[in-house]
This record gives structure tokens, C-alpha cells and sequence, in this order.
């Protein structure tokens, strides 16, 4: 059967996807940043997955305000990288895997989970810059090293979901993928956040010590971590502080949750700032 091993949580601050695209990592200002990947990059190498179901959300690229699903996930074969204004980003194409999709999609929601299908669409860099800050800025062969499977949560309009949900959405992704027949290696990677706030009063917020408090909990409870109530999120790590709610979704698709052994943490970093964001970044290995 398919299993998830391990579960990846990183921000996707879009200026990380233009220091990389540009040369820029070995600045002054970016180097601290990136050399908190490099540990997860060989990581990544010496524990490559055969399929990467990548939680992000959308920045009014495949969806506008006309219309944002609250949970979204792409079935296709392929997906182009997104132009968001200022021409795609030069990487790969990334490579879909419409059969574990396909399975995962009738699993949850006959769990009662509503997913809208997307059978076409680009990726913008809420996806993108995770692939690009673990697989490193030319991926061997012109490719990424495994397919992905994109999961796009509503973080943007309000309502949107609670981390409650996301931790049980986490829970029916695990279920889904150790039910689909074929042997695979499936990582789970939970994107987004840290502290930021991007418009108002309060632009550049950032809470260091919430940031930092609340992935503590996340690691050693999840259960309780999910019980945040949206207005902390968003008092403490200001309005796009809520996107950490999709780490949660990667938390609760660990075996712990289950009830198996606790995750070992392989490697856990914290930056500020990159361009008015806390960078946080975490893996977790399932026992």
C-alpha cells in the first residue's frame, strides 16, 4: 500500500522564488535564509518520495474572488508554472499524479470532506518556492525529483476553514493514501505562514515567540494546536498569520495522530525576515 513517511511544513514567501530565480541566495540578506534549507535538501535527497500531496493556497492565480473553494484538489497530469504578472517562473513543469488524486478525492469525501476538482490549472508560488527551496534552484535533468499532487486551501476570503478541520482533513488524507493498492512513498507538506501581515496598520507584523510557541505545540499536540481559534491567529500573527492553518492538514496526516509512536523532528528552522514574513520551516519523520 501507499504510506505517508514524512511530513514537510515551510512559508512560500514569494521573494524567496525571486532571490532564487535572480542569483540572489549568497547575498547578505538572503544567505541566512537559504542555508536553513540546506540541511532539508539533503534530507530531501537521501529520503526522495515517489509523490509530494502539496498543501498551499492560491494567490488569485488559478481562482479570483469570483470564485475560491474551500478546499481544492488537482487531479491533472501536469500543471504549468503560473504567471503572475511578471511571467512565470523559469522552473519545471510540475508532474501530477492523477491516479493517487483520483483516490484520494473519492476517499474524502465520502469521509464527508466537499473537495472541488480541478482538472486544470497553473501553480502559482504558494507551490512552486516549497519545490524550489527542497529541491534546490536547477532541479536535476530539468525535472522535479517526484510528482506532486496540488491541494489548494481558502486562506484568502473569509470564512475559512479552522484548523479543527484541517487537522481532520489531515487525518481522511492518511486514510485515503494507505487505502490506494499501488507500493508508494507519499510525503506530505503543509505550506504557508509563518507571523506576517501584508496591508494595514500593522504591515510587517511579526511574532517571534508566538510563532515559535505555537510549533511546539504543533509538534508535541496537535490536537490542541488545532483548537486555536481563528482570531488568535490573526491577533498574534497577524491577517496572513491564518495560513498556518495548512500545517495543520500535514500534522494531522501523521501516524502519531493515529495513535503510533511520536514524529522525530530530522530538522526545524526559524528567519526574520524575508520580506516582511517569519520564515518557519520543520520535518517531521514518521516512526
Amino acid at each position: 500500500m501507499a504510506r505517508i513517511t514524512a511530513s514537510v511544513y515551510t512559508s512560500h514567501v514569494p521573494a524567496m522564488g525571486v532571490a532564487l530565480d535572480l542569483g540572489k541566495t549568497h547575498e547578505p540578506y538572503w544567505q541566512p535564509v537559504f542555508a536553513g534549507y540546506e540541511a532539508s535538501r539533503q534530507w530531501l535527497r537521501d529520503n526522495k518520495p515517489d509523490v509530494v500531496f502539496m498543501v498551499y493556497n492560491d494567490h488569485a492565480t488559478a481562482f479570483s474572488l469570483d470564485f475560491i473553494p474551500t478546499f481544492a484538489i488537482g487531479t491533472a497530469a501536469r500543471y504549468a508554472p503560473a504567471d503572475e504578472g511578471w511571467g512565470p517562473r523559469p522552473v519545471p513543469v510540475v508532474e501530477g499524479h492523477p491516479e493517487l488524486a483520483s483516490h484520494i478525492a473519492q476517499s474524502v469525501i465520502q469521509e464527508d470532506f466537499d473537495l472541488t476538482i480541478i482538472n486544470k490549472m497553473d501553480v502559482d508560488h504558494g507551490l512552486t518556492v516549497p519545490l524550489s527551496m527542497l529541491c534546490g534552484e536547477k532541479p536535476a535533468d530539468g525535472a522535479w525529483p517526484f510528482k506532486v499532487i496540488p491541494f489548494a486551501v481558502n486562506v484568502v476570503q473569509y470564512p475559512v476553514p479552522s484548523g479543527r478541520r484541517c487537522f481532520q482533513l489531515g487525518q481522511a488524507i492518511r486514510r485515503a493514501v494507505e487505502s490506494f493498492d499501488e507500493d508508494l512513498n507519499v510525503q506530505i507538506w503543509g505550506t504557508g505562514g509563518m507571523s506576517h501581515q501584508l496591508q494595514g496598520a500593522r504591515a510587517g507584523l511579526i511574532n517571534k515567540a508566538w510563532d515559535n510557541a505555537w510549533l511546539d505545540q504543533m509538534i508535541a499536540d496537535p490536537a490542541a494546536c488545532a483548537q486555536v481559534p481563528h482570531i488568535d491567529y490573526v491577533r498574534e500573527a497577524g491577517s496572513e498569520g491564518i495560513e498556518l492553518v495548512m500545517w495543520l492538514i500535514a500534522r494531522g496526516a501523521m501516524s502519531d495522530v493515529a495513535g503510533g509512536p511520536p514524529p522525530r523532528v530530522a530538522h526545524r528552522f526559524y528567519h526574520v525576515p524575508a520580506s516582511n514574513t517569519a520564515v518557519g520551516h520543520l520535518v517531521l519523520e514518521n516512526a
